[in-house]
């Protein structure tokens, strides 16, 4: 893959329950861009963020992420990859029974930390990125749907990731929460996090200009990018 692409395909085909739903796939996304990834539903969003975290199997030329190939990418080598994805959900995903610091801690836990005070002081790290530190203690249920979408975009930078994949993370949410959620993104990706976000929001688009691929007709077609 070329230096600097955190996303390289080619050629690219994606199948679910042997069912063609994308094919000559062409998709470059670089360290620290910001793409939105829109099209109807069913136009296969969704399975192409799939395929990206190793979630469907992909075929083509060239399909890399991360500097792994998702061709010939093992069982075992799949968390390693998602180590350097972060992703955030339309509906959060957090886990209920826990506090935010819980939640964070967990992820943590699972991707190989063990030292208590560097967990703990990445905890702050993140909340402070999405200026949520004075809930640490909280539940989950305690937060406004913009709170719980912050701290699922804090969980999903936790491991300094290299490309967050959003699915449509402002679907929840009002205008004004969403535009928060946005600059939020938008500050990770000044800092060198690629962003790959599928939305249906085109007032977002106009808002917080990015280069656009669109999911149709069975492909992904470049449109460019959209300025004010």
């Amino acid at each position: 893959m070329e230096d600097g692409l955190v996303i390289g395909f080619k050629e690219a085909s994606i199948s679910q329950k042997n069912k063609l739903v994308l094919s000559g796939v062409n998709l470059k996304l670089g360290r620290g861009e910001f793409v939105y990834l829109i099209g109807k539903t069913g136009s296969g969003k969704s399975s192409l963020l799939q395929t990206i975290y190793a979630g469907i199997p992909v075929r083509g030329e060239v399909a890399s992420v991360c500097g792994y190939d998702l061709k010939t990418i093992k069982k075992r080598q799949i968390p390693f990859l998602r180590r350097k994805l972060g992703i955030v959900f339309q509906d959060y995903q957090l886990l209920s029974d826990r506090s935010i610091q819980e939640n964070l801690k967990f992820v943590l836990k699972a991707t190989g930390w063990k030292d208590k005070a560097a967990i703990s002081e990445r905890i702050l790290e993140v909340l402070s990125e999405v200026g949520l530190i004075a809930k640490l203690n909280a539940m989950p249920h305690q937060l406004s749907g913009g709170e719980q979408q912050r701290v699922a975009i804090a969980r999903a930078i936790l491991n300094k990731p290299e490309l967050i994949l959003a699915d449509e993370p402002t679907g929840n949410l009002d205008p004004a929460t969403s535009n928060e959620v946005m600059r939020i993104l938008n500050k990770i990706c000044e800092d060198g996090t690629a962003v790959l976000m599928a939305t249906h929001n085109y007032n977002l688009i106009q808002k917080f200009p990015g280069r656009i691929e669109k999911c149709g007709e069975g492909t992904v077609v470049s449109s460019g990018n959209h300025e004010n």
